[in-house]
């Protein structure tokens, strides 16, 4: 396909082949580029801040991490054999500004963005979303926030890399999942009272009243009975140290009066865009080499980093 694109719009003819090995060269000058960066890192050497305009400067710093899952092959580049599925984590650092709609509503905008994506482990991901944070002046902002769902692999990476320089907030849907399981756990789901319960204390969460949700479900919910089945128990005990664990996290009343978003919206979007469009379409799987340097392509396209892997490159031979 970018072969015929390019014949067609530019009228160079270059072959398929020649595109694919050239994605192949300039993905592992990507990838070197990187690991040369996070060597340094690691050995104590900052990297070199981005140019930030003093206005963007102020603006609050957003970091959010998730997860997508994308189709391999079993066999390294042989289409034989049974879909491997593997986790992609997938980060984003972003300065979050306003903007006025046409009937005069404020709205949230990212004003800069930086991607981060790596086919790895949590302590994979560590180091490249601390060197985008870093670059992006997490050092240096006023305001910095981590938005993420309940994933604990997130959230331990939070307490041990930003917690000291971050706010961290919870997701509120994913927050409200939780109290729909202890709804349907409690009631039964498909009753007029879980669906009450439910919109009682979604709002009570929202309005950041959590201590009134955990006394509710300690209580009146039915923690202290001896009546309730054992499952119950354990789902209502699994939801009250779910939000006790993120009651420092779950002030949405506050995050709201302060412009902050308490949606991971942001960081799922990168998710179906950045991988979901491009590596999950029908019949794809991927090696890991293959998957690698396009996913390095794309994420210096978005960084801005683009046109640098063209400077002094030789073309690989067809």
């Amino acid at each position: 396909i970018a072969a015929s694109l390019l014949k067609t719009l530019t009228g160079v003819e270059v072959s398929a082949e020649s595109i694919w090995n050239w994605v192949q060269y300039a993905g592992k000058k990507a990838m070197a580029k990187l690991e040369s960066e996070l060597q340094a890192l690691k050995e104590g050497q900052a990297p070199d801040a981005e140019e930030i305009e003093s206005k963007v400067a102020l603006l609050p710093l957003l970091i959010g991490g998730d997860g997508v899952m994308v189709p391999f092959r079993p066999n390294g580049g042989s289409p034989e054999g049974k879909t491997v599925w593997q986790e992609v984590k997938v980060g984003i650092v972003a300065r979050l500004g306003q903007r006025i709609t046409k009937t005069g509503k404020k709205v949230s905008v990212l004003v800069r963005r930086r991607l981060v994506a790596v086919l790895g482990t949590i302590d994979d991901f560590r180091p490249r979303i601390w060197l985008a944070s870093v670059k992006e002046g997490i050092l240096e902002a006023r305001t910095v926030v981590w938005l993420s769902d309940g994933g604990r692999g997130f959230w331990t990476l939070f307490y041990a890399q930003f917690s000291q320089y971050a706010q961290g907030i919870l997701d509120f849907y994913h927050a409200a999942q939780n109290l729909w399981k202890g709804a349907r756990s409690l009631f039964d789901g498909r009753t007029k009272k879980a669906r009450q319960w439910f919109a009682w204390a979604r709002r009570r969460l929202r309005l950041g009243k959590a201590k009134e949700v955990l006394a509710e479900i300690k209580g009146k919910g039915g923690l202290t009975s001896n009546t309730l089945p054992d499952s119950v128990q354990k789902t209502l005990e699994n939801l009250v140290g779910y939000l006790e664990g993120h009651i420092d996290h779950i002030s949405y009343d506050r995050y709201k009066e302060l412009g902050l978003p308490i949606g991971s919206g942001m960081v799922e979007s990168v998710c179906k865009w950045l991988i979901q469009q491009r590596f999950k379409c029908v019949g794809m799987r991927w090696s890991e080499d293959g998957f690698n340097h396009l996913l390095h392509l794309r994420l210096a396209w978005v960084n801005g980093t683009y046109d640098d892997l063209f400077d002094s490159i030789a073309s690989p031979k067809s």
